[in-house]
């Protein structure tokens, strides 16, 4: 199914959240997730990939295995069309609900503004692969899990991977890169990381804003080719990736220079664009591919009984499918790892929390998982609360994702006294304590 026709279809999408309200309400023996969801408006792909393959691995856990140590999971959607404001009504709407496990937006703006909300009801919001940069440090962000990566660490694995291509970190210096940014609180979060990178390894640094939702991008392309850079960064999302990729074949720039950001990464961002996409490359933390053995699973076991939440199965495997199956993954394990300690039953916001800061998830578990290969790994400790930030690189062959890179670490060392400074600075404003231990 093509791009444009998932947003043709999407509206047709919102009804099936009625086929989900059977497991709305959390009561006695179950755990509840509410969903700020979005299935229509221009960023309905990333919405219905992502939040249908999140159901989809809690339905296969309840069908599966009756939910979680007994306790069935349980959800609601509220749709937000990625509106901050839409989300905090959807927020307030839905956390009078009981049993609830985690808050998962997969939005920067309604991220932001949930902040202060989620810290005072004591439930954690996860923001995997985005939101705010110094949620990672669990010493101030208690309840906040920008598990996987966070906007500076992907900025960090992405010119990392450029100094690779080049031969070197010394390469970079007189190398022109622009970034090309999303004009909202995601896209602009990473400027001042990129302008400090650009700093430290010398390269020439032009960072250019394309207005939301990005159809029109005439002026900014051309004003790329006068720069003429060595490699463009899309740090896109939604529409504005495949007419980037359009707009970019139109004035010369070759594909195999531009290196996408982790929410340009998708097959919703370059199908529509055709030959134009071909030979783009596009950082990630979740392979494409229906072949492991989860996949497969949720095919069989939700899709076979008729369960399944995407409208078209064919998606199945697909970049925003397989990042929802995973944040499943990663929810699912931290309600396990909590009820080792605290029970097996409906567990409380607080001692999610716990759990997550416990995850840990290494080649054997992820094997026992069927998800071996679908990501690295996963270590989240009570100080840093995303993880070991790896990523890795893959190219569009014009039919499918192929992963061209080893597993790249972004550079911690340069990045975590950055992410300490901001997050110290938000305790102070906030007079938020800054603890010590995981007990704190």
């Amino acid at each position: 199914m093509s791009f444009i026709k998932h947003l043709k279809t999407a509206a047709v999408a919102v009804t099936l959240a009625a086929s989900v309200l059977q497991f709305a309400h959390a009561d006695g023996n179950e755990q509840f997730f509410p969903l700020q969801s979005y299935r229509v408006g221009p960023y309905a792909a990333g919405g219905t990939g992502f939040f249908g393959g999140f159901i989809d691995y809690l339905n296969l856990v309840n069908t599966r295995d009756g939910g979680v140590g007994g306790v069935k999971l349980t959800w609601e959607e509220g749709e937000t069309q990625y509106e901050v404001e839409r989300g905090v009504e959807v927020y307030e709407r839905l956390k009078q609900r009981p049993g609830i496990a985690t808050w998962n937006p997969l939005s920067v703006g309604i991220a932001y503004a949930l902040i202060d909300r989620v810290t005072a009801d004591k439930v954690p919001l996860l923001t995997i692969n985005h939101g705010r940069t110094d949620t990672t440090d669990g010493r101030v962000f208690k309840y906040i899990f920008p598990l996987l990566l966070n906007p500076y660490s992907e900025t960090s694995g992405i010119v990392n991977y450029i100094a690779g291509k080049e031969g070197g970190a010394d390469k970079l210096k007189g190398k022109k890169i622009v970034v090309l940014y999303h004009g909202s609180p995601y896209g602009k979060e990473t400027i001042p990381i990129y302008e400090l990178l650009a700093k430290k390894y010398g390269f020439a640094l032009q960072q250019i804003e394309v207005p939301h939702p990005g159809n029109e991008q005439q002026s900014q392309w051309l004003a790329i080719r006068r720069a003429k850079p060595d490699y463009v960064v899309l740090r896109g999302w939604g529409v504005m990736n495949p007419v980037a990729l359009k707009t970019a074949q139109k004035t010369g720039f070759p594909v195999d220079h531009i290196v996408g950001n982790v929410w340009s990464n998708s097959e919703e961002d370059v199908i529509p664009a055709g030959d134009a996409a071909k030979g783009y490359v596009a950082i990630t933390t979740v392979a494409a591919g229906a072949q492991y053995p989860v996949l497969q699973e949720i095919t069989k076991t939700v899709y076979g009984a008729g369960k399944g939440n995407l409208q078209d199965p064919k998606r199945i495997g697909s970049v925003y499918h397989n990042l929802g199956v995973l944040n499943g993954i990663l929810n699912v394990e931290a309600i396990r790892i909590a009820q080792a300690k605290f029970g097996k039953r409906t567990l409380t916001g607080d001692e999610v929390r716990w759990g997550l800061e416990n995850l840990k998830i290494d080649e054997a578990r992820a094997a026992a998982l069927g998800a071996k290969g679908l990501f690295h790994s996963i270590n989240v400790t009570w100080d840093n609360h995303e993880g070991d930030g790896r990523v890795a690189f893959q190219q569009w062959d014009g039919s499918k994702w192929n992963v061209v890179s080893d597993w790249i670490a972004p550079d911690w060392k340069l990045l975590r006294p950055i992410i300490e400074k901001s997050s110290l600075a938000y305790a102070k404003e906030k007079n938020v304590k800054v603890r010590k231990s995981i007990d704190d």
